[in-house]
């Protein structure tokens, strides 16, 4: 982690916008501005990097977060490669699957994993710095889909994922009243 704390760079959304997505029907997060739910899903961002001991030990950054979106980072490690002297794919997984997590709770509503899949395209090597973008494709109800796609420092797609999320009971963060 840098100086800067774990959010260096998070103060926008991938593409550069603060604005916030659609909402879901019935969700209490709708009634938000879009820079509250910008400034919401930062906040949960924060908190969630700060409890996941699994991400920081592999170097994982957040390059930006918002409503149902996430950027975050992870470099290659010698440690990271295997027998074939490429990055096992378990270590590419768990980015996508950070970035997942990220995306996915940054309305503040505890969401899980109910299902994810992913495709390897084309072979990382130790050194490479990965960048994952997440977006949420739909949210409906207690269930959504989100898309990342792990591409590596020259901009090559390297692997394909795609999860499925459940909302359970509960906030990231305490809300204000």
């Amino acid at each position: 982690m840098s100086a800067a704390g774990p959010l260096q760079g998070a103060n926008r959304p991938p593409g550069g916008s603060a604005a916030a997505k659609p909402q879901a029907w019935g969700d209490p997060a709708s009634d938000r501005t879009p820079s509250e739910a910008q400034a919401l899903a930062e906040r949960v961002g924060a908190s969630m990097l700060a409890s996941d001991r699994a991400s920081r030990a592999l170097g994982m950054r957040i390059e930006s977060i918002g409503p149902g979106q996430a950027q975050m980072t992870m470099t290659v490690r010698d440690d990271m490669v295997n027998g074939h002297a490429i990055c096992h794919g378990g270590y590419i997984f768990l980015l996508a699957d950070s970035t997942f997590a990220f995306a996915c709770n940054s309305y503040n509503r505890n969401t899980v994993a109910q299902g994810c899949s992913i495709d390897y395209v084309a072979p990382v090597r130790a050194g490479d710095v990965l960048h994952a973008t997440g977006v949420e494709r739909c949210r409906t109800g207690r269930t959504g889909v989100y898309d990342i796609e792990v591409r590596n420092q020259d901009g090559k797609t390297v692997a394909l994922f795609r999860g499925k999320s459940y909302r359970i009971d509960g906030h990231v963060v305490e809300e204000p009243s």
